[in-house]
């Protein structure tokens, strides 16, 4: 046209695609904050202003959720500052040694214009999660005449479904931003706050707002490992009593894991009764072993009820007894105050 190439959204979204993915490596982990104020005396980090800096520190790392509301910093226990400064507060992973980067070159999108409907037997995301589903369908857990198949959420962004892998639309899709399959991706939309507890440590608790049942709260990121790499860090950690690795071995995948997710920069809460559940989710990236780790409530959250998951998964009584008899000090008595509490738990 002209004399000039037509550019269109599938050349362009095409030309992406041969361009290397973007990615964040483990190595790149910010701490240059962190270590200049643990090097301060101790009567800092326990200041109000040390409370500032921490949150000033979160809002900072919030870039990739935008519109979130912010997280405060409260503590009516003792005089502690803020949680320890090793914490890193991100939504992203960083990817260890021996990691590939994410795969573009393989990953399905849909041309769709617009917002995706979920009964089009066009769009290629619908077809991808319609795929992973099948068995679902057939075992009647979604009803046949669910009108939301297939995708995971219903028109509000809540999730439909617990247990399943969810395919959001990724950044080669052509749909709009609003799109009833892009959730995650959107970000938090609800406060949360960090807050001292008595026994526990430092937990993450709801805002002053009820959080339906199905919300999307925020994602178990931080190093992304080969497997070999988190079993050499795990045997480590067993010995001082600190673990936050998670196997990434969920069932569609054959429960077989070759990566795991080392949270440690970042913990969360644990508790034998827990309101939210962790469920693999794939945005920009077409490796089925790679999936983000995505926090979604189970139940509906009260406002300034703590916000916990299980960190044993589902156990038996083998596994608490096993658990118990273990010397690794990474077994540790729980004190989460559930009715059902099994009285032990990865510390």
């Amino acid at each position: 046209m002209g004399g000039y190439p037509v550019v269109t959204w599938n050349s362009y979204s095409q030309a992406q695609r041969l361009l290397p993915p973007k990615y964040r490596l483990a190595k790149d982990l910010p701490h240059e904050l962190q270590d200049r104020v643990n090097a301060l005396p101790q009567s800092y980090r326990d200041s109000p202003q040390a409370t500032v800096l921490f949150e000033a520190m979160i809002d900072e790392a919030m870039d990739d959720e935008v519109g979130a509301p912010p997280i405060s910093i409260i503590n009516e226990v003792n005089d502690e500052g803020a949680p320890p400064w090793e914490f890193v507060y991100t939504n992203q992973m960083w990817y260890g040694e021996g990691v590939p980067p994410p795969d573009i070159k393989n990953l399905k999108s849909c041309d769709c214009v617009g917002r995706c409907d979920p009964k089009s037997k066009k769009c290629g995301c619908a077809k991808r999660q319609h795929h992973h589903l099948k068995r679902y369908i057939a075992n009647k857990t979604i009803p046949a005449d669910w009108h939301g198949v297939p995708f995971m959420y219903d028109s509000k962004g809540t999730l439909q479904f617990f247990g399943m892998p969810i395919f959001e639309c990724n950044d080669f899709c052509g749909c709009d931003e609003d799109c009833p399959n892009r959730v995650v991706q959107r970000g938090r939309r609800y406060a949360i706050n960090i807050k001292r507890t008595e026994f526990k440590g430092w937990g993450v608790f709801n805002g002053p707002k009820r959080i339906p049942k199905g919300s999307f709260i925020g994602i178990y990121a931080g190093e992304l490992l080969t497997v070999e790499e988190s079993d050499r860090r795990g045997a480590l950690y067993n010995k001082f009593g600190r673990t936050y690795l998670f196997d990434i071995d969920f069932h569609h995948m054959g429960a077989v894991a070759t990566y795991s997710v080392d949270a440690y920069h970042a913990g969360n809460n644990h508790s034998c009764d827990p309101n939210c559940e962790i469920h693999p989710c794939y945005i920009n990236e077409a490796n089925i072993e790679k999936p983000l780790l995505t926090v979604f409530t189970k139940l509906d959250v009260e406002p300034f009820e703590e916000l916990c998951f299980s960190y044993l998964g589902c156990i038996d009584e083998d596994t608490v007894c096993h658990s118990l008899q273990n010397n690794d000090a990474v077994y540790a008595e729980c004190h989460c105050g559930s009715a059902n509490c099994l009285g032990v738990l990865f510390s």
